[in-house]
């Protein structure tokens, strides 16, 4: 229906540009009905040479191809004011006046003139050059008392294929279509972090003075600022194909993008990542968001925390306020911050064969060197993770050898280099703090870690409990080792949680008391499938709980300890 509609209004208005009579003809103004009905239906305007009275259009440029806009000022002393928006290119404009044509050249027999020729006539006529402008700024014309007259717009890209925005209107002081800025538009960086920047900015007079419904928009770029949230789009679709037409009807509308990492914040305590997508300002489209630009619409606060940002980088921070109701926005002045740098922390240096105790943050890191002998052949690291899994990376020189997750004890033997130099890094993981003993040698055989068994459990005989005593079985090795087992009793409710804070494997028996000790023993076999012992653990209560724990020392006086194993005698026998 509207479609039937739109065809006799174009040519209306082609019309109505070009005179075909003797009589001056006039573009629709807002006090007309039809106007009216031609603003609702934006899809009369699109790629037309009209541009509307009081309505922003979008249109685009091809590289190298002007093209103009004309609009009409009927009586003189009108205010007058143009806008012009670049999107991703700078533009040359230039705003010029003209005299429509008053008589026709019918050889006085008052027919009007072909339409071809009247098109030329006016393309032709230069007329008075208002205003020009070149560069990709926001930049408008304005005049408190404009003739009347047919004005002319006409644009130029010479660098590439871009969008714009035009809106011109005769009655700016009502209009006011952009929401205002403050009489200090700066954006501040009030807290800087390693990850964070937290900004302000003065809140609109459009939303703190006149009530209008007003949102904030954030923009945050590793490359430069942004003078138009019509400059941002254009960045954020760049990997999509060439910009296309614009359809019929279809306003500027901001991309919406959530899970940037913005933090958006209410007070000091309020800092949590978005879990859903941010307030919506008109209609939305889509794009894949970039690594180099990030954007997120906040509605009505004025301050906002940006988080999970690269440490010692340069960002530039924008902010937009945009109309909720008209989708048109202006910008503040922009700034940029460089995130502070990481913390460097102090390189610990392990000595060749001796055992390091290392404590490590959750979700921290620790770096450590080892400078061996230059002539080694090879290098074995011992790690002992007390708590959970850690992670460790070792690289020679450089080049990455070793990436792994520890969970108690393991060995790693690395091929040697001459005089090279090894750095060590432990991650902790998430569930909390990492402890853990570690040890970088170039002599194996002297090392101070007992040899282990890959099974260190300790397996209860339950057929051979009795009310005073139980019957417990541990593997050993090949290599002669001290084996010390330790009891304690403990609850009959003794949960998994008391039994973690028992588990700090890097507790040696220096740590408990001589009460507890049960007895201590050598063993070995050159068979590991004969390399297990059984102890009998007597003058134990009927009925109660007990925790038993095995340690195995080595050569070196480091002690490993077995996992924990509750046992309970029997009630009766």
């Amino acid at each position: 229906m509207h479609f039937a509609r739109m065809v006799p209004l174009h040519w209306c208005m082609l019309w109505l540009l070009l005179p075909l009579s003797s009589r001056t003809q006039k573009l629709p103004t807002r006090d007309e009905e039809l106007f009216q009905m031609q603003i609702r239906d934006k899809a009369f305007f699109h790629d037309s040479s009209v541009i509307p009275d009081g309505a922003e259009i979008s249109s685009y440029l091809f590289r190298d191809t002007p093209k103009r806009y004309f609009f009409v000022v009927e009586e003189d002393n009108t205010p007058l004011s143009v806008t012009v928006t670049p999107c991703d290119a700078p533009l040359e404009w230039k705003l010029s006046l003209q005299e429509l044509p008053e008589e026709a050249s019918g050889e006085g027999s008052g027919d009007p003139e072909p339409l071809d020729q009247q098109k030329q006539q006016i393309i032709n006529e230069e007329g008075t050059e208002l205003f020009s402008y070149k560069g990709n700024d926001v930049e408008y014309f304005i005049s408190s008392s404009s003739p009347s007259g047919l004005y002319q717009l006409e644009l130029l890209s010479t660098e590439k294929d871009t969008h714009f925005k035009v809106y011109a209107t005769t009655t700016p002081e009502s209009d006011q279509p952009y929401p205002e800025l403050p009489y200090d538009p700066r954006v501040d960086v009030t807290s800087l972090g390693r990850t964070t920047v937290t900004l302000a900015w003065k809140p609109s007079p459009t939303a703190s003075v006149l009530k209008q419904p007003i949102q904030y928009c954030v923009v945050v770029s590793r490359e430069h600022n942004f003078k138009s949230l019509c400059a941002v789009e254009a960045k954020l679709s760049a990997d999509d194909a060439f910009m296309m037409a614009p359809k019929p009807g279809l306003d500027f509308s901001p991309f919406d993008f959530a899970h940037f990492g913005f933090a958006l914040e209410n007070s000091a305590k309020e800092r949590s990542f978005l879990t859903k997508p941010s307030p919506k300002l008109g209609r939305h489209a889509h794009s894949r968001p970039k690594a180099d630009i990030q954007k997120v619409c906040i509605g009505n606060k004025n301050i906002f925390t940006v988080s999970d940002l690269k440490p010692d980088t340069q960002y530039y921070f924008d902010v937009f306020v945009a109309n909720s109701d008209s989708n048109m926005s202006t910008a503040y002045l922009g700034t940029f911050a460089r995130t502070k740098e990481e913390a460097k922390q102090k390189m610990v240096e392990l000595k060749d064969g001796k055992v390091t105790d290392v404590f490590v943050k959750r979700k921290g890191a620790k770096f450590l060197r080892f400078a061996p002998v230059p002539s080694h052949q090879k290098v074995t690291f011992f790690v002992h993770s007390c708590l959970d899994a850690v992670q460790i990376q070792v690289r020679r020189d450089g080049k990455l050898l070793l990436s792994q997750n520890v969970e108690g004890i393991r060995q790693f033997q690395l091929r040697g280099k001459p005089k090279a130099k090894y750095l060590i890094r432990l991650k902790g993981n998430k569930k909390g703090a990492s402890m853990l003993k570690i040890l970088a040698t170039t002599r194996p055989s002297k090392q101070s870690f007992p040899s282990l068994p890959e099974d260190r459990r300790i397996k209860a005989f339950d057929k051979l409990r009795t009310c005073s005593s139980v019957t417990v079985a541990w593997l050993g090795t090949q290599e002669r080792n001290k084996f010390c087992i330790y009891k304690k009793e403990v609850d009959d409710n003794y949960n998994e949680d008391q039994k973690k804070r028992e588990q700090n494997q890097c507790l040696g028996p220096d740590t408990r008391k001589k009460s507890e000790k049960v007895l201590c023993k050598y063993f070995h076999s050159q068979n590991l499938q004969k390399a297990v012992t059984t102890e009998t653990i007597k003058g134990l209560q009927p009925g109660k709980s007990y925790l038993l724990d095995v340690y195995v020392t080595g050569h070196g006086g480091h002690s490993v300890k077995y996992q924990s194993k509750v046992v309970k005698t029997r009630k009766v026998c």
